[in-house]
């Protein structure tokens, strides 16, 4: 009996993890069509902030990706790959972490985005910066398939969620405050 209840338990939660991939189809779709953006927080750096002596362009004095970070980037590539999506516009913030992230994913040449940069350090950036996210985003030809790398404070002033390392969020084109989200995706 024990056995038959574990199995029957073990059934359920396959249909239940089925069932909550099956629920994103979706915004996968929304996103294949350019109708939705996906947006990455950059992959596992261990830490928070930046280091004291932070300068933009010098790798050796920031946070970066650590192996596990690597890997997450990696799946990221296959899962987006999988999900027949394999030459977005690929977009990063500058910080050599997010810019990982979005190289190690092996989906195609990275272009550097400054409304994507952190402003863990300039918060009173916010709103500014977030606009002008929008606004770039917006601009961009609709049907555009976009994949964004940035951080967890730039992802929370768009979205009011504040995303887990290496998490993605699926959000409707076009672009608003606060972005309408149509699925979030754990790290791979």
């Amino acid at each position: 009996m024990g056995r038959l209840t574990a199995g029957l338990l073990f059934g359920c939660l396959v249909m239940l993890g089925s069932a909550s991939r099956a629920d994103d189809s979706p915004a996968w779709a929304a996103l294949r069509a350019g109708r939705a953006v996906l947006l990455l927080r950059h992959a596992t750096a261990p830490g928070s902030g930046d280091p004291a002596q932070f300068q933009l362009g010098d790798c050796a004095t920031q946070r970066n990706l650590d192996q596990q970070g690597r890997e997450e980037a990696r799946r990221w590539g296959e899962l987006l790959r999988r999900q027949r999506i394999e030459r977005p516009r690929l977009f990063s913030s500058r910080w050599c972490r997010a810019l990982d992230t979005a190289r190690e994913m092996g989906l195609g040449e990275v272009e550097a985005l400054p409304a994507l940069d952190s402003f863990f350090a300039s918060r009173a950036r916010a709103s500014q910066q977030t606009a002008e996210l929008v606004e770039r985003v917006n601009g961009l030809m609709p049907g555009t398939v976009m994949v964004l790398v940035s951080h967890q404070v730039n992802i929370s002033a768009l979205t009011g969620l504040y995303p887990a390392s290496g998490e993605g969020l699926i959000l409707a084109r076009p672009l608003t405050v606060p972005a309408r989200v149509l699925a979030r995706i754990p790290a791979p």
